[in-house]
């Protein structure tokens, strides 16, 4: 479970030792406690950005992740009870099946909780795939939000269970509560951009973990919010990590 790069804390500022230089290295139960689990119902953002504010490279999120955001990424897929996704970075990103390693089944068997948190995936259009290995090779049943307007293709009711919340489009507050009914209460998002700008919107977001790579993308791709205007929201900083391959690891929550 460990990274190759090592991660630090730097606020709040660690306990250290008489002529220590610098923190020690965080262990994963470490790391794990970082970001561990609220006490209530929960949506936690996770995104990586280029220190420009770029949300991809050549399209894709996986040329920004290095070891030090894969790292923690593992971690907070093990710690949540659903994991959310639009359909479209569902598609762009091919996601696979939502599987953990046996060290984080075992932890999460441990805290009381299944084995496998659930995919839960946002879809307007029903334009999914239920051959994605993220359907067909799910060790639990995915669960997708979508409206009641929304026909499914064949064979989607065949690999996952379709929660329909809004007449004409997917009424978010309407489908996170229906979530929590299920039992998922600690949510983490991995996006799009379309997705969390709405979920702002919609004042959902509880908190934001930002992964800032070393790297400037320039001009083009885009960012990782989108979609109309939302009020000014005050989002404590919790802490900053730092990776020694320059990597900061922030998180923000109310």
């Amino acid at each position: 479970m460990s990274g190759r790069v090592d991660i630090h804390r730097l606020s709040p500022a660690p306990t250290t030792g008489p002529g220590d230089a610098r923190p020690a290295p965080l262990t994963d139960p470490e790391l794990t406690a970082l970001y561990g689990r609220a006490d209530r119902p929960h949506l936690r953002m996770n995104f990586v950005t280029s220190v420009d504010g770029a949300v991809s490279v050549d399209g894709y999120s996986a040329g920004l992740s290095g070891g030090p955001d894969k790292r923690v990424f593992g971690l907070l897929r093990m710690v949540c009870d659903g994991l959310l996704v639009a359909a479209g970075t569902l598609r762009q990103e091919a996601y696979r099946a939502l599987r953990l390693n046996e060290a984080r089944r075992a932890w999460r068997v441990g805290h009381g909780l299944p084995p496998y948190p659930t995919l839960v995936v946002v879809s307007g259009s029903l334009r999914l795939d239920p051959a994605q290995a993220a359907f067909a090779d799910a060790p639990v049943r995915p669960v997708v939000l979508t409206h009641e307007a929304a026909d499914p293709p064949p064979g989607l009711t065949d690999v996952a269970d379709l929660v329909r919340c809004g007449t004409d489009r997917v009424d978010l507050t309407a489908g996170l509560a229906a979530l929590r009914g299920r039992g998922l209460g600690q949510l983490l998002c991995e996006g799009g951009p379309q997705l969390f700008g709405a979920l702002t919107g919609a004042d959902l977001v509880d908190e934001v973990c930002l992964t800032v790579t070393p790297l400037l993308a320039g001009p083009g791709p885009g960012r990782i919010t989108a979609g109309g205007s939302s009020a000014l929201r005050r989002l404590p900083l919790r802490h900053v990590l730092a990776a020694d391959d320059g990597t900061l690891l922030l998180r923000y929550a109310r």
